[in-house]
């Protein structure tokens, strides 16, 4: 385990010391969650192109459904674990390019999980329809998710663990979805 540990702080720096200053401002509007508005209208916007209006309701409760089993699942691990982000790490610290801050824990990522399963769900429920979407909801989930570790918010295993988490989590309900919503 500690083996472990080593390699993922060992890529955080490796990741981390990547950054520059000159991209720091890019990475801070990635990451924030206001900046993604006019990305989620357009998500919105094809979700509702392409569910049929009776069964779109049915969609949107299991779509915010599922990012709040996600986001507060992430709290209960971040709390259960009680794993140091690495900008609170104090040998870590020295090391490496330090842009923002969050909590104090940071164990598993929330952006991550939260990304990963918009990734999983919408592309099991309206990938077929929109062939190209599973591709870009990828591009921007690790988008997302590499931004956490640019900044020295998170290690590359809170990110991946939240990816699988969300990941998961997206394919149960997207299926869940499909099940209730066909029998409408």
């Amino acid at each position: 385990m500690n083996e472990l540990i080593s390699l993922d702080q060992q890529l955080l720096l490796f990741l981390n010391g990547l950054g520059n200053s000159t991209f720091d401002p890019f990475w801070l509007l990635v990451t924030g969650k206001w900046f993604w508005i006019p990305f989620y209208v357009i998500l919105l916007y094809l979700v509702v192109k392409a569910v049929p209006r009776k069964k779109l309701l049915f969609v949107l409760i299991f779509i915010a459904i599922g990012i709040t089993i996600s986001d507060q699942l992430a709290g209960v691990f971040k709390y259960g674990v009680a794993r140091l982000r690495p900008c609170h790490n104090e040998l870590l610290m020295e090391k490496m390019r330090l842009v923002t801050c969050g909590g104090q824990f940071g164990f598993y990522s929330s952006h991550a999980s939260n990304s990963f399963f918009l990734v999983s769900f919408l592309s099991i429920l309206i990938g077929k329809k929109y062939k190209i979407l599973p591709y870009i909801l990828l591009f921007w989930a690790v988008l997302v998710s590499y931004s956490r570790i640019y900044l020295g918010v998170h290690f590359p295993l809170d990110i991946a663990f939240g990816a699988a988490v969300g990941f998961l989590l997206g394919g149960v309900l997207a299926n869940l979805t499909k099940k209730v919503v066909n029998k409408k």
